[in-house]
């Protein structure tokens, strides 16, 4: 028998699947679109898929804000693809550039970038700016799960 089945959005058509929470780790697929629903890459979100990701989804999501023209947004994101390869399929990592989407900077009171939002079911758990490496990210998030 199968474990409790939890809610995870598919980071390209943001279509809301349920997965057996022990069948996470086994390479689901969209039942919309078939595509995986983990890639090990953060996915890049705007105001309509936030929702989705973020208080639908029954996996945690830590968001990067950060926008094109920062230096040391550029620098971390290396770094938080790789925090991406090691913390899917238990955590949803989900970039939002805070210039084409300004609104969901103002909704979340982002005042420097980078800044790491790490949310669970809509509510935001731990926030932390300043541009850090894979190690401290993964290191980050665990402890605040």
């Amino acid at each position: 028998m199968s474990a409790a089945p939890i809610q995870v959005a598919c980071p390209h058509c943001h279509a809301i699947n349920r997965v057996p929470s022990d069948r996470l780790g086994d390479a689901p697929r969209c039942g919309r679109c078939s595509q995986p629903l983990f890639t090990a890459q953060p996915v890049a979100l705007d105001v309509a898929a936030f929702d989705a990701h973020a208080s639908q989804s029954g996996l945690p999501l830590l968001v990067d804000f950060w926008a094109p023209w920062c230096g040391p947004c550029r620098v971390m994101a290396p770094q938080f693809e790789a925090a991406a390869a090691q913390l899917e399929p238990m955590v949803r990592l989900a970039k939002v550039d805070t210039e084409a989407q300004p609104a969901l900077g103002a909704r979340f009171g982002i005042r420097s970038i980078p800044t790491l939002v790490l949310f669970r079911q809509g509510r935001e758990l731990a926030r932390q700016s300043g541009a850090m490496g894979a190690a401290d990210i993964v290191r980050w998030t665990r402890h605040h799960l």
